[in-house]
């Protein structure tokens, strides 16, 4: 691993700006490209000019340091250009995902209060429809660019830099608040897992891997395609990229690295170029494993197990989860070596506050399932404008801050293994059901190309699997299992963001309300 000079850490401690890495980056790399588009391109000389430039317009339309800027751009050149500028002048850039309900977006706009909205010409259509986006004071032309080159400011290293906020469907948003020295650590940790060089040519399809890029110098390209609608994917035009583009990293969704696995076999295609493929964001079960394996044989496939509020939490190899077995939990492999991890007991009512005796005695034995909490540099301190969100996920111990992931799990011998969320296992008598677990093995069944689950509903348990997988079949295999009623559906609901999790609040409410005394072991469809 090449060692580069810290552009921040030079500087005053209580003093900085994330984007001191990109131009650093871009005083090393002028000439060479930072993005590439289908269409259009630009070096990190000329993006550093832009940046500056559009940071002098920002301030020539109001915006000053503290401000919140509402940003609805896709990935692409205008997306980086906008928000480095916005870093660099200490405003602070609001990220909502796209892909949010009407009313997720006003109940966003409410708690972010922001001073200004940018967005594309179809993004600015969304203030004839949105009350609360046409409250918002300046709206910004999203090719908006100063003749002067802004000098920058430095900022408080706890100060504000991104606000994204998650994709739960209810209750107050949560707002992920981002400052410039969580940034930092989330840069340093994410630069070393990634393994980026400014070398590399890569492909980040999750954004703030292409942040990561700009930051050592490497070259990113921008995948052709609807991220909103990542099941409509052109696998055949992305492939055409990697090719022409001779990318040798890449960061996907499960989803769509399975989409370009399953390409690659059908076609017999070999990507020559391509040494490393880093994924996240959803499970990934064996089986998957092997189809990544037998399609990119000589590429080195990693796993990143994480969350938005802690990234990474744990990883392995595609080469190592696709000799191992589904039973009890899904392997998540080794523990990050800056992530601390405990896996505490279910059972027991977590307080907000609590002192380390009753933590470490909270504490679950080796093998039992209990919920994954988290602490590190990189793990998120704090939400915005929203102690509620504060006091439910965060576990202050002594001065120590952990994070609840929601997440079930348990370690055996050094590894750790998921066993789904937490408010998704069933309980029976003295013990979890995982649904998660269920959920590969009927994923077996349907060849890995339709999906199942179990949850519980209307006092008993609903085994629910896409049409395509036998039933019969379903019926001989799950023998061993209790549940009432099998229903079969058209399309099970997943989430939008990486189209890969179930979502089980969509599920539920189109199940039909059936008493229990109806119910029978034999499959209804």
């Amino acid at each position: 691993m090449e060692k580069t000079y810290n552009p921040i850490k030079m500087n005053n401690q209580h003093k900085m700006n994330i984007t001191d890495y990109f131009f650093d980056a871009a005083k090393k790399h002028p000439d060479k490209a930072a993005i590439i588009e289908v269409t259009n391109s630009i070096s990190f000389g000329r993006l550093a000019q832009e940046v500056k430039n559009t940071a002098q317009y920002l301030e020539e339309r109001g915006i000053q340091s503290g401000d919140r800027v509402m940003v609805f751009v896709p990935m692409s050149i205008d997306l980086y250009r906008i928000t480095l500028a916005l870093f660099y002048i200490g405003a602070t850039a609001v990220f909502l995902d796209a892909w949010a309900s009407r009313e997720r977006l006003k109940m966003c706009c409410r708690l972010a209060q922001c001073k200004a909205f940018v967005g594309t010409p179809k993004a600015q259509l969304l203030r004839i429809a949105t009350k609360e986006i046409r409250q918002i004071p300046i709206h910004l032309s999203i090719k908006g660019r100063g003749q002067r080159q802004h000098p920058g400011r430095r900022m408080d290293r706890e100060a504000s830099a991104l606000i994204t906020f998650t994709t739960g469907s209810t209750g107050l948003p949560k707002a992920a608040d981002r400052t410039h020295l969580f940034l930092m650590k989330q840069f340093e940790v994410l630069k070393e897992k990634l393994q980026c060089q400014h070398s590399d040519v890569a492909m980040p399809m999750l954004p703030i891997v292409l942040f990561i890029n700009l930051g050592v110098g490497a070259t990113s390209v921008i995948a052709d395609y609807n991220a909103r609608k990542p099941e409509k994917m052109s696998t055949a035009k992305v492939i055409k990229q990697l090719i022409s583009h001779k990318i040798n990293r890449i960061t996907a969704s499960p989803f769509v690295l399975k989409r370009i696995a399953e390409h690659l076999l059908d076609t017999k295609i070999s990507l020559l170029y391509l040494h490393q493929v880093f994924t996240g964001g959803a499970p990934v079960f064996p089986d998957e494993a092997k189809i990544y394996q037998r399609a990119l044989p000589n590429t080195r496939i990693e796993i990143i197990y994480g969350s938005t509020e802690a990234e990474p939490i744990s990883s392995i190899a595609a080469t190592e989860l696709s000799q191992l077995k589904v039973s009890g939990g899904l392997a998540v492999g080794d523990v990050h070596p800056k992530t601390a991890l405990r896996i505490l007991s279910i059972e027991s009512k977590h307080q907000h506050k609590i002192n380390l005796q009753d933590f470490k005695s909270s504490v679950v034995t080796e093998g039992e399932i209990g919920e994954i909490v988290v602490s590190g540099d990189h793990v998120l301190k704090k939400y915005f404008n929203n102690s509620e969100a504060f006091r439910e996920n965060k576990i202050i111990v002594d001065s120590q801050v952990w994070h609840r992931t929601g997440d079930s799990g348990y370690i055996q011998d050094g590894n750790l293994y998921l066993t789904g969320r937490c408010a998704q296992l069933i309980k029976r008598e003295d013990r979890y059901l995982s649904p998660f677990v269920i959920e590969n093995r009927i994923k077996t069944l349907g060849n890995g190309n339709k999906i199942g689950t179990i949850i519980e509903h209307t006092n008993g348990l609903y085994l629910i699997v896409e049409k395509g997988i036998n039933l019969s079949e379903l019926e001989t295999y799950f023998m061993d299992l209790e549940y009432d009623r099998v229903v079969q559906v058209n399309k099970i609901p997943r989430d939008p963001r990486h189209y890969s999790k179930i979502d089980y609040n969509k599920l539920k409410a189109q199940l039909p309300c059936t008493p229990k005394s109806y119910f029978t072991r034999t499959c209804y469809t």
